[in-house]
C-alpha cells in the first residue's frame, strides 16, 4: 500500500518550493496546471497531467516519491469540461474520480512509494481552513482530508515558510503521533525521510527479499 500525503496551502505559501531539495533521480512531478517550478533546479515533470496519465505512470513507478502539483485542478478542470451538463450526477462523478485516484494509490502502487498531493485551501463560513474542492456539492460527496492519514499545512509570514503538522481546531492538519513536531521547515524531502523512517519504508524491499528466500 503506497502512502498518499496531502499538502495544503494558499498560493505562494511554499507548496511547490518545498520540493527544492529533492534530486532529479528521487522524485517525479505530475504538473496538472503546467506551471514552471519556483526554483532553478530541473526536476522531472509531466505537464498537463490527468487521472489517466497519473495512474499509468504510477502503475509502473520508477521513483519512490511523486508529487501531484496543484491537485485541486484535477477536479476543477473536470468541472470546466462538464460545465454545460445539468443535474447532480457530475458532482458525484467528479468526487468519485478523485477518490478513485487515492484508492488506486493505496491499493495498486508499491508499498515504498509516497505520493504527495499539493493542494490549495479555502476557508469555510465557520472560519475553518480546509482543502479546496469545486464547490459544496462535491463537499457533500467527499470529505477530502478523510482519505489521508497525513495532512500538512504550508504557512508563511513573508519571511519564513513552514509546515504545520497538527490541527489547532481551525485547520484540518493531522499526522501520526510522534512523527513530526508541531511545526517543521517546509522541506518536503525531510518530510519524506521522516515518513519513511516512521513506517520503516526503507526496509520494504529487503523484507520482501527475505520473505522470498524463506519460502
Amino acid at each position: 500500500m503506497a502512502i498518499p500525503v496531502l499538502i495544503l496551502g494558499e498560493s505562494g505559501s511554499g507548496k511547490s518550493t518545498s520540493m527544492r531539495n529533492f534530486e532529479p533521480d528521487e522524485i517525479s512531478i505530475f504538473n496538472v496546471a503546467s506551471k514552471p517550478l519556483p526554483f532553478k533546479k530541473k526536476l522531472p515533470k509531466m505537464n498537463r497531467a490527468n487521472y489517466m496519465s497519473i495512474e499509468k505512470a504510477l502503475s509502473k513507478p520508477n521513483k519512490k516519491a511523486y508529487v501531484i502539483d496543484d491537485s485541486q485542478y484535477l477536479m476543477a478542470f473536470e468541472m470546466f469540461d462538464r460545465a454545460k451538463e445539468t443535474g447532480y450526477n457530475k458532482f458525484t462523478d467528479i468526487a468519485l474520480d478523485f477518490k478513485n485516484l487515492i484508492t488506486f494509490i493505496t491499493t495498486a502502487v508499491p508499498d515504498d512509494v509516497i505520493v504527495y498531493f499539493l493542494h490549495h485551501i479555502e476557508t469555510t463560513d465557520t472560519g475553518k481552513i480546509k482543502a479546496k474542492t469545486s464547490g459544496k456539492m462535491i463537499d457533500n460527496q467527499l470529505t477530502l482530508e478523510g482519505l489521508f492519514s497525513i495532512v500538512l499545512l504550508c504557512k508563511t509570514d513573508g519571511t519564513e515558510h513552514k509546515f504545520i503538522t497538527q490541527s489547532d481546531g481551525y485547520t484540518t492538519c493531522k499526522s501520526p503521533m510522534d512523527m513530526f513536531p508541531l511545526e517543521i521547515d517546509n522541506d518536503l524531502k525531510q518530510v519524506d525521510k521522516a515518513i519513511r523512517e516512521y513506517y520503516e519504508l526503507n526496509g520494504v524491499e529487503n523484507k520482501k527479499e527475505n520473505e522470498s528466500e524463506e519460502c
